[in-house]
């Protein structure tokens, strides 16, 4: 039986979502195995659909468990467009699975496709839907655990609420939220690299372009250390002059909350939050923040959290390991000069 991962990459490198997506497939694949029909052999596949991404393949056949890597090189991969890379993995599902082209129920086979997982990025909510559609299945969104061979937990209500959902198709698309699982690390053998004919769809969409904001600093959603800002900064030139010197000085990834980046303080790709990024970083400073549900939707699995707050009832504090209860423009100037 087979699971298959679909790589988020830069055709340079693979995303560090898609270490953690591996993680989170090869936990499916043991809870598979556990399975009292489970067949003799599991294997892990993943799909690397870009163009000249040959490095991003070699670093995807490196990782631990993985038994296969399919490369699907191509123009039509160049850039990022959900409907060619959902044509592109459907093909890759049809050639590991040929019966799966004309019976979804194909997928109980003891040689068949079991599963797609995904990257809850941008990338996998785009795809997840549009192959389960393919698959005529459901798609299982954001899952954070995995009970047993069909069974998740995932959040629901800003993640107030952890439901337990199980599937009864033979065929599982799965999304999983990257900072629940632990990214995956090299492995001692190299998996076997193949090419798979890139398809060239004919979509009705095209990318036109594209603007990427480039910095100095860590990306947020991988960061080991994030300092955020909320509205009480009051200005996004308070924001910059209370927040950059203290995330310069930890290497540190600047965020903010939703009321602070509606407030022009901060740009969108700092956002933290239910509509924004999730991350789970070593250290997350939160500076100036109440703790609305919506950002602690965000940021709560962090391993360590410090508040900075005026108000002693903020809600930031409920969640945070330390807190401190003092005007921000006052002591965080303080800390940054003892650091």
């Amino acid at each position: 039986m087979k699971l298959l991962v679909v790589a988020e990459h830069n055709h340079k490198a693979l995303a560090a979502s898609t270490l953690n997506t591996i993680s989170a497939a090869s936990a499916l694949a043991k809870a598979q195995a556990s399975h009292p029909s489970a067949p003799q052999v599991l294997e892990l596949h993943v799909l690397v659909a870009g163009h000249q991404a040959e490095q991003a393949a070699n670093q995807a056949a490196r990782c631990q468990g993985v038994h296969q890597v399919w490369l699907a090189d191509g123009p039509a991969h160049a850039e990022p467009i959900a409907e060619a890379l959902a044509s592109q993995a459907l093909h890759l599902i049809h050639t590991l699975d040929p019966a799966l082209a004309s019976d979804a129920s194909a997928g109980h086979k003891a040689d068949g496709l079991r599963a797609v997982v995904l990257p809850s990025s941008t990338m996998g909510k785009n795809l997840a839907p549009r192959l389960a559609a393919m698959l005529n299945v459901a798609a299982i969104s954001d899952i954070t655990k995995v009970i047993s061979h069909d069974t998740f937990e995932r959040p629901i209500y800003a993640g107030n609420v952890i439901s337990t959902v199980q599937s009864i198709d033979p065929v599982l698309v799965v999304t999983a939220r990257t900072t629940a699982f632990e990214a995956v690390v090299s492995g001692a053998e190299p998996a076997a690299i193949a090419a798979v004919q890139a398809v060239d769809p004919a979509v009705l969409s095209r990318f036109v372009s594209q603007a990427l904001s480039k910095s100095e600093r860590p990306e947020l959603s991988s960061a080991k250390v994030v300092v955020s800002g909320g509205r009480a900064l009051g200005s996004a030139e308070q924001y910059q002059a209370v927040l950059t010197p203290l995330a310069d000085k930890l290497g540190a990834a600047l965020g903010a909350s939703r009321a602070a980046v509606d407030a022009g303080y901060a740009p969108n790709d700092y956002q933290v939050g239910q509509t924004g990024k999730v991350v789970a970083p070593n250290l997350y400073i939160a500076i100036g923040m109440s703790g609305a549900i919506q950002h602690l939707a965000g940021m709560k699995d962090s391993k360590v959290i410090v508040a900075i707050n005026k108000d002693p009832d903020a809600p930031i504090f409920q969640v945070a390991d330390y807190g401190l209860v003092a005007d921000l423009f006052e002591v965080v100037p303080q800390l940054t000069e003892k650091i």
